[in-house]
């Protein structure tokens, strides 16, 4: 009865159908289509109206040819994305339709949809300036993206050549860094949406998000970044003077368990970290979600997906100086399987190894080697031993190349895959030495000892010389107490001598430059981005203060004979807390010359006072 008394939907049309517009249109007469292309274009465009036309259209789209690209194009202007369920279902039938009977219209189909990716744009005007940016109070936001997806899933269905057409309207619309956090979340969120029901363009779409997220990295030095949060964290002191406990732990847990956590806390003061810092979160959450199928570790999802971002890495990260976060997708990917670590070391290794590779790259891999085996908690001191094995016999092998030849000088140009490694082999020594020794000191002497690291200190290739000071520094303590070698004649000499590096400049003239190569950053230094580092920090290892006790056992040689009982004793109150890994570490805010300038946690330049 109801359906019967209801009047029937009331809708303003002009021209006829539509069918006859279009026809008249071919034959010149312009009146109606223009009348048609009002309509179409009216913001206060009913529901019914818009279902009406569409119902039209999909009858007619064999007319929707190349010359009437501008009726198609107001088309996909329309509304159609918060209209009614009606409105939603319609429309997507008219774009199926549309691809497939003319696929001309393709390429304007997809930069529709893919504008939809952000949040609607609000028109925001100060002082007569456009500081528009997109904003989403939309409750809906979130189904309207979904709504997106199931379009392009419609569109791919009829068009199977989509993906190559969709990949260069994907780079053309990711929007510029200086937009919101949240338009750039929803972008990169939906990309990587794209990637699960078209994975042709997986790789494609992990390296325009790598590339742009490496772009935010090296235009935020961690310097900068731990300057915005001082200047910010000493102004909030200041206005809340009264607070107390911002820096407690067990209240700071108290209230993350309440879930009442600080805005201040959270945030990020520097705004392109910010950014940073949201989008490495959500690549490391899309990285959890493909490996883990209902919570278990998907080995072939896993394995797909980590060839994927090696390539990315070797294309992306290697090449790039000074990349700080946007490298931990590797560290993080490979925390979840050791198989994944020993498979990337192995990658690193033969990058190093192979003469073919550019000198930088080889270096690189070096400092990667060298940065993942001190930081990873994962990996096992079999792991680190089975690597020390291998740096240090190929350290060995280019000595024994280069030692008779016309090249076996100190120089960093002609040998820096060679220094590189040994700074790797250093630093790995530094971090996991507590480990090598651990419940056996003899045991672990002895393996120390067939490493033979005097004879790659005292070799002509001096690499004590071109190492970062506070890695040597460090080295030279530890080599002492252990009575591996003696590495302070050599350092003393080496400060003596120490005079400018010369390189050829431009148009041959000899420049003078103090600067080293090898003094740039290690990989994986502590990671400083607030929200992101919860993911990395339960498996990475952090340097700890130097305490008064270490500096003086640093001093003490161990006695050569030194009996069960006393390895024991030796042992006991030194066990390092976090899985054994060592203590000895300068507080790097103190240091002068820790490398970068910018890194927090690295190695500080430690004074151990030379024996007289």
């Amino acid at each position: 009865d109801e359906f019967i008394s209801s009047p029937p939907r009331k809708t303003v049309r002009f021209g006829g159908t539509l069918t006859e517009i279009l026809l008249k249109y071919e034959k010149g007469d312009t009146t109606d289509f223009e009348l048609l292309k009002h309509q179409l274009s009216d913001p206060d465009i009913k529901d019914a109206q818009i279902i009406n036309w569409l119902h039209e259209f999909r009858a007619s789209v064999a007319y929707l040819t190349k010359e009437l690209e501008q009726l198609v194009n107001i088309l996909l202007k329309l509304p159609w994305l918060r209209r009614s369920r009606e409105v939603v279902e319609e429309y997507l039938g008219f774009l199926g339709n549309l691809v497939s009977a003319q696929t001309v219209h393709l390429r304007p189909c997809l930069r529709m949809i893919v504008s939809q990716f952000v949040p609607p744009r609000i028109t925001i005007r100060e002082d007569d300036v456009d500081i528009s940016d997109s904003d989403d109070d939309d409750e809906n936001i979130s189904e309207n993206f979904d709504t997106c997806h199931r379009a392009l899933k419609t569109v791919a269905r009829y068009v199977p050549s989509t993906p190559q057409f969709l990949m260069p309207i994907l780079v053309e619309f990711f929007p510029f860094i200086n937009k919101s956090e949240r338009t750039l979340e929803c972008y990169v969120h939906n990309l990587l949406r794209v990637t699960v029901y078209l994975p042709t363009l997986r790789l494609q779409i992990l390296e325009l998000i790598i590339e742009r997220l490496l772009k935010l990295d090296v235009s935020t030095p961690q310097q900068d970044i731990e300057d915005a949060e001082e200047t910010a964290n000493s102004c909030a002191s200041e206005e809340k003077s009264t607070e107390e406990g911002l820096f407690d732990m067990e209240e700071d847990e108290d209230r993350k368990g309440n879930k009442v956590v600080s805005p201040n806390i959270e945030r990020m003061a520097h705004p392109l970290a910010e950014r940073l810092d949201i989008l490495m979160t959500i690549l490391f959450s899309y990285i959890r979600d493909v490996c883990h199928v209902d919570g278990k570790l998907d080995i072939s999802n896993t394995k797909d997906l980590y060839r994927d971002l090696v390539s990315v890495f070797d294309k992306l990260i290697l090449p790039t100086h000074a990349s700080c976060h946007v490298q931990y997708f590797m560290f993080y990917i490979c925390s979840f399987k050791l198989g994944l670590a020993e498979a990337f070391l192995d990658h690193l290794w033969k990058k190093l190894q192979d003469p073919n590779n550019p000198s930088v790259i080889r270096q690189t891999a070096g400092s990667y080697i060298g940065s993942f085996l001190a930081r990873a908690k994962f990996i096992p001191i079999v792991t680190v031993k089975a690597c020390l094995d291998l740096l240090v016999n190929w350290l060995h092998k280019y000595i024994d190349n280069q030692d008779k030849g016309a090249n076996a000088y100190c120089d960093v140009a002609l040998h820096g895959p060679f220094y590189s490694t040994c700074q790797a082999t250093f630093y790995t020594l530094i971090f996991r030495h507590k480990q090598l020794l651990d419940g056996n000191l003899r045991k672990g002497l002895s393996y120390l000892q067939s490493l033979n690291f005097e004879r790659i200190v005292m070799c002509q290739l001096n690499p004590l010389k071109i190492c970062i000071p506070s890695v040597v520094n460090l080295f030279a303590a530890i080599t002492r107490k252990y009575q591996l070698v003696f590495c302070y004649t050599i350092i003393e000499r080496n400060n003596r001598q120490f005079i400018p590096v010369v390189r050829s400049g431009t148009g041959g003239d000899l420049v003078q430059t103090c600067t080293n190569p090898l003094d740039s950053f290690f990989p994986f230094d502590p990671y400083i981005l607030k929200r992101s580092k919860k993911i990395i920090d339960p498996m990475y290892q952090f340097w700890e203060e130097l305490s008064a006790e270490d500096l003086e056992n640093l001093k003490k040689p161990i006695k050569k004979g030194t009996s069960e009982d006393e390895d024991d004793d030796f042992l006991k109150g030194e066990t390092p807390q976090n899985d054994g890994v060592v203590e000895i570490a300068p507080n790097s805010y103190e240091s002068n010359t820790r490398s970068p300038v910018s890194s927090i946690g690295s190695p500080a330049d430690c004074y151990v006072p030379y024996p007289l």
